[in-house]
């Protein structure tokens, strides 16, 4: 299993590696349509290491809890540089869109119609905003997602414990019921053969007394 989010692990470092080469070379040196081709590589590579981050928190879920903790700190860190790759390709993306949408189109002798194409920009800009502020959101939830389903799964292994030792209990107390079984059926049948030789001592006594009764008659008469 170990083997299994080491694969993961390096396979995200690989897709990171490549995501930091396009935003830090190529989106400093490309510009127009192959930047915006560059971006939708970057935007995939992100979308791949996210699902490698998914792959390596389900891996985690069947580890023992005695190293869990350790591989949930690799993952955290893993989620902390993929964030930063995000915001640095929404930054970019975000600054593409500007330079297209402030450098599109002739400048017009029309006043009214340059107006017209500003608020035009400013519209597409917020919405482009609303667009990011939506994904993060998303993002968001997804993250809440995983982090209730780990929740979830603990919950569940603890569930699984303590109906363990309620079992083990209930097999102790069963044994122990039996067991007082037996050493009760055991005082009872000391308890009736000390009634019987009780009777049988009295008996004898009274078989004694009366012998005595007898020869002491006997000898007075």
């Amino acid at each position: 299993m170990d083997n299994l989010f080491d694969s993961y692990e390096q396979d995200f470092k690989q897709l990171v590696a490549s995501v930091k080469d396009k935003l830090e070379k190529d989106g400093k040196e490309q510009r127009g349509e192959k930047l915006k081709a560059t971006l939708r590589r970057v935007e995939m590579e992100l979308d791949e290491a996210d699902e490698m981050i998914s792959q390596m928190e389900v891996e985690i879920h069947g580890m023992p809890q005695s190293v869990k903790g350790q591989f949930q700190t690799r993952v955290k860190n893993c989620k902390a540089e993929l964030s930063r790759y995000k915001k640095q390709a929404k930054e970019l993306h975000q600054s593409t869109t500007r330079t297209d949408l402030f450098s599109s189109g002739a400048p017009s002798d029309n006043p009214y119609g340059s107006s017209e194409s500003a608020d035009q920009r400013a519209r597409l800009l917020s919405g482009t905003q609303v667009l990011a502020d939506g994904t993060r959101r998303l993002e968001d939830s997804h993250r809440i997602a995983l982090e209730t389903e780990d929740v979830g799964a603990d919950i569940l292994r603890t569930l699984r414990t303590q109906r363990g030792q309620i079992e083990h209990t209930r097999d102790m107390l069963t044994e122990t019921d039996t067991h007082i079984g037996r050493a009760s059926g055991t005082l009872k049948g000391m308890i009736r053969r000390m009634h019987q030789q009780r009777i049988m001592t009295i008996g004898i006594v009274v078989v004694l007394v009366l012998i005595i009764g007898f020869i002491l008659w006997a000898k007075l008469s």
